[in-house]
């Protein structure tokens, strides 16, 4: 069996969950069949792993058209797959026309949706309009949709009714159980600002719309005094949510002295010191497929406390791993809370009776248990060889 597996994220250059999960999939699946990667950007220096770039023509040209050209340059190195594999609409042009060119079936593994990151358009223009007319097309088209959860197979029927809901089938997300567990590493921790001596709320993402950023620093401002912020934040999607952020961020340093902002990118070592020492993991995402961060912190041994959206319900169990913060949402795509203000002094009481919780280490303990139970790359990657071989067999 040979899959040709397309994404625009692969190391060294991944910058978002879509990447950390194709990088683990491909690892452990390496290990029963043959896949080959191909990727957009810089060549990579690993074995059947192929690089791809737009033509110099496109140069000027807009970004979602770029990525159509990055996506055809592909097509035909595709020849012999018995099953093309795409991740997000950056990749989903590329199956598309590959599976019509050569008569193979096209997997797509949905990690977001455009309809529902209205606040693209805001952003892009006719680039989100063009990047969602192929993300829908690709959808109808495809042999079968792979949702990273349960909750996320629901928003892919929802924005997609006209879809058949049996071609879309549910394989979690998964984490490195090797690679992430709690790491005693103080050094670390100091040498990115944090005081790992005193408690202290991390939160670790993109500075997105759905990440809820602006939530939590609203939130922080009701924390226990000694309680240290800390932000792993960078990436920013817009100009407009950096300056809204780095606004609330010196709103708060006027009422608290223990805001410790991380901008840059932490390698795995960093990322695993900072979880480790956390007291409490915030995830305030108004949306969140399936929030590969919270595998990673409960990995560690670290309680969440997250909105209960998408797929969060599925990683964090409440009362258990952590707590879940309801939510009642906008049903115009953007995820937005209806009462913003409920939703802040909800999240707000959750991080503070976490962090006063009796069962804290147990919280922690079962965290680490739940991840290990679920949540191997193993078990994910051949539940994958399960839906490959059913898409191969059905297109025969």
């Amino acid at each position: 069996m040979r899959i040709d597996l397309v994404t625009k994220e692969y190391p060294p250059f991944i910058y978002g969950g879509a990447g950390v999960h194709v990088a683990e999939l491909v690892r452990v699946l390496r290990k029963s069949i043959d896949v080959k990667v191909r990727c957009f950007g810089e060549d990579r220096n690993e074995t059947d792993t192929f690089a791809y770039h737009h033509g110099a023509e496109f140069n000027e040209a807009n970004a979602a058209l770029q990525t159509m050209a990055t996506d055809l340059s592909m097509v035909s190195d595709i020849a012999g797959a018995d099953l093309v594999h795409t991740h997000t609409w950056y990749a989903n042009f590329t199956g598309q026309v590959a599976s019509a060119l050569h008569g193979v079936p096209h997997l797509i593994t949905a990690h977001s949706l455009e309809p529902l990151r209205p606040w693209k358009e805001q952003q892009l223009g006719g680039g989100y309009r063009l990047s969602s007319q192929i993300e829908r097309s690709a959808y109808e088209d495809a042999t079968g949709i792979i949702a990273v959860s349960d909750g996320m197979r629901k928003d892919i029927l929802r924005a997609y009714p006209q879809l058949d809901a049996n071609k879309v089938s549910v394989v979690h997300n998964g984490i490195d159980l090797d690679a992430f567990q709690a790491a005693d590493n103080p050094d670390l921790v100091r040498a990115n600002g944090v005081d790992p001596d005193k408690r202290y709320v991390v939160f670790v993402g993109r500075i997105t719309m759905q990440k809820g950023l602006p939530y939590l620093l609203k939130a922080a401002r009701e924390l226990p005094s000694d309680v240290q912020l800390v932000l792993c934040a960078g990436a920013p999607d817009t100009p407009q949510i950096l300056q809204e952020v780095t606004d609330l961020v010196a709103e708060l340093r006027k009422v608290r002295d223990n805001v410790i902002w991380v901008e840059k990118h932490l390698s795995r070592v960093e990322l695993i010191a900072m979880l480790s020492a956390a007291t409490v993991f915030a995830c305030p995402s108004i949306y969140e497929p399936l929030g590969i961060v919270n595998l990673e912190a409960m990995a560690c041994g670290t309680p969440v406390v997250a909105t209960a959206t998408g797929g969060i319900p599925e990683v964090v169990a409440n009362n258990e791993t952590g707590l879940l913060v309801p939510i009642e949402q906008l049903l115009d795509g953007s995820g937005k809370p209806l009462d913003e203000s409920k939703f802040v002094s909800d999240f707000a009481a959750a991080l503070n009776q976490m962090l006063e919780h009796p069962l804290l280490e147990e919280f922690g303990k079962a965290g680490r248990a739940r991840v290990e139970k679920h949540f191997s790359w193993e078990s994910i990657a051949a539940e994958t060889i399960r839906v490959y071989q059913a898409a191969i067999n059905a297109n025969a």
